[in-house]
C-alpha cells in the first residue's frame, strides 16, 4: 500500500472486466486515444483461451485508490523464451493508470517485488508475450494518429518511467511514414526485372479469402523460423498458429499479402492491410453486432497501408525476395490508389528494412521505447 493506494491481485472475473476496460476509462477524454478490439481482449486474458499462459508465469495487478480503478499492470516471466536465449528476466507489460505517480510507482513496484520473489534477476518492458504484442512506451510522435498492435500511451507514462522509476532503455522501434508512389521507383523496377529473368522464383498473390487461407499457417510457420533473432520473439506453437490465424483472417485484405516459392518451398512473405484504425475508434472496439461492419467499410475505403509481419528464408536473404513481395505490395497500393505507407513497427537497429523505407521516401515519425532495470 502506498499512501491510499491499494494494488490487489485480479482474481475474479469481475476484476479481469475492470483491467480490460481500465484504459477506456483513463483515455476517455482524449480523442486520439484508440480502443482494442475488445473481442481479442477478452481472449487473450483467459488463460484456457490463450495458450501462451502454458509456458509462461504471470500475475495482473489493479491499483485501487477510494474503492475505484485507477491502474493496472501485468507482469510475465515467459518461460520458453528465456529457457532459448538463456536469460533470466521478466517483463512487464499493459501497463495503464491515470496521471498520478504514485500509482504507477505502485504498479511497477508490485510487478518488480513478484519477479524479484521468483528469483528474476532483470525487469524488460513494457513487453508482452511475444513482439507481436504491443510493445514499448511511445516516446516520440504524439501528433500522429495511433494503429492497431501498436501502444497507445500518454506521455505521463514514459516520463515516469525515466524520471521517477530509473529506468533505462533496452531497445527502441520506429515507425515510418511514407507517401505512396505514383509509379514504381526506377530501382525497384530494375531489381525485379533482374529476379525475374534469372531466379526461378514463384511470386503467390491472392484475389480472395479463401485462396488465402490455406497459405496462413504455412506463412508463420516461416515467421517462427526467421524471426528467432528479433528482440522478444517467442516460436508460436501449432495451437498459437491457428488463433493467430482466426484473430486476423477476418479483417486481412488478401490483396496486400505476397509470399514467394522456390521449387514449391515458402521461403518469404509480407503481409500489409488497410489501415482500420478509424472503424475500431468508430466501433468503440466492439466488433459485433454491427461494428464488424465499420471495420470492413473503413478497409474498403481507407487509403493508408499498414505493414504488420515480413520474413525472408535465411538463406535467401539479399537475393532480391523482400524485393520482390514490396514491389508487389507497392503495385496493389498504386492500383488501389492508397496515399499512404505506414511501416508498423521497426527496431532501430533493423538497417536492411530502415533503408527501404528510407528508399521510398520513409520518415520516422513515431518512436517507441522497451525498458530495463536490474533488480
Amino acid at each position: 500500500m502506498v499512501d491510499d493506494i491499494i494494488v490487489k491481485e485480479v482474481l475474479s472475473s469481475q476484476e479481469l472486466r475492470e483491467f480490460i476496460f481500465l484504459p477506456e476509462k483513463v483515455h476517455n477524454d482524449d480523442p486520439n486515444w484508440l480502443p482494442p478490439i475488445y473481442m481479442d481482449e477478452k481472449n487473450y486474458f483467459n488463460k484456457e483461451k490463450n495458450k501462451s499462459f502454458n509456458y509462461a508465469d504471470t500475475i495482473m495487478y489493479l491499483a485501487w485508490k477510494n474503492n475505484k480503478p485507477v491502474g493496472r499492470i501485468m507482469g510475465i516471466i515467459n518461460k520458453r523464451y528465456n529457457h532459448i536465449n538463456n536469460e533470466n528476466h521478466g517483463r512487464f507489460c499493459f501497463m495503464e493508470c491515470y496521471d498520478d505517480k504514485k500509482i504507477f510507482h505502485a504498479l511497477l513496484t508490485s510487478i518488480e517485488n513478484w519477479l524479484r520473489t521468483n528469483g528474476i534477476s532483470t525487469i524488460v518492458g513494457p513487453l508482452g508475450f511475444s513482439d507481436k504484442d504491443p510493445q514499448g512506451f511511445q516516446i516520440e510522435g504524439f501528433e500522429y494518429p495511433p494503429f492497431i498492435t501498436a501502444p497507445v500511451n500518454s506521455p505521463y507514462m514514459y516520463q515516469y518511467m525515466e524520471e521517477e522509476e530509473g529506468y533505462e532503455k533496452k531497445v527502441d522501434l520506429v515507425n515510418y511514414l511514407a507517401k505512396m508512389p505514383d509509379a514504381l521507383p526506377e530501382v525497384y523496377v530494375k531489381v525485379l526485372s533482374r529476379i525475374e529473368k534469372t531466379e526461378n522464383y514463384k511470386i503467390l498473390e491472392f484475389h480472395n479469402k479463401k485462396e488465402l487461407k490455406q497459405h496462413i499457417i504455412p506463412a508463420l510457420e516461416l515467421m517462427n523460423e526467421t524471426f528467432r533473432e528479433i528482440y522478444g520473439f517467442v516460436p508460436l506453437e501449432d495451437n498459437e498458429k491457428k488463433e493467430l490465424a482466426a484473430n486476423y483472417l477476418p479483417i486481412l485484405d488478401p490483396k496486400f499479402i505476397k509470399m514467394v516459392k522456390k521449387d514449391q518451398e515458402l521461403i518469404g512473405f509480407a503481409i500489409g492491410m488497410p489501415d482500420v484504425s478509424p472503424g475500431i475508434k468508430a466501433c468503440n472496439g466492439h466488433l459485433f453486432p454491427f461494428g464488424i461492419l465499420k471495420v470492413m467499410r473503413e478497409s474498403r475505403r481507407s487509403k493508408k497501408l499498414l505493414m504488420l509481419l515480413g520474413g525472408v528464408k535465411k538463406e535467401f536473404r539479399g537475393k532480391g525476395i523482400d524485393v520482390l513481395m514490396g514491389v508487389k505490395i507497392l503495385e496493389s497500393g498504386i492500383k488501389q490508389k492508397m496515399e499512404i505507407i505506414d511501416s508498423h513497427l521497426v527496431l532501430e537497429n533493423n538497417v536492411r528494412m530502415r533503408s527501404e523505407y528510407e528508399r521510398i521516401g520513409g520518415k520516422v515519425v513515431k518512436r517507441f521505447r522497451i525498458y530495463q532495470k536490474a533488480l
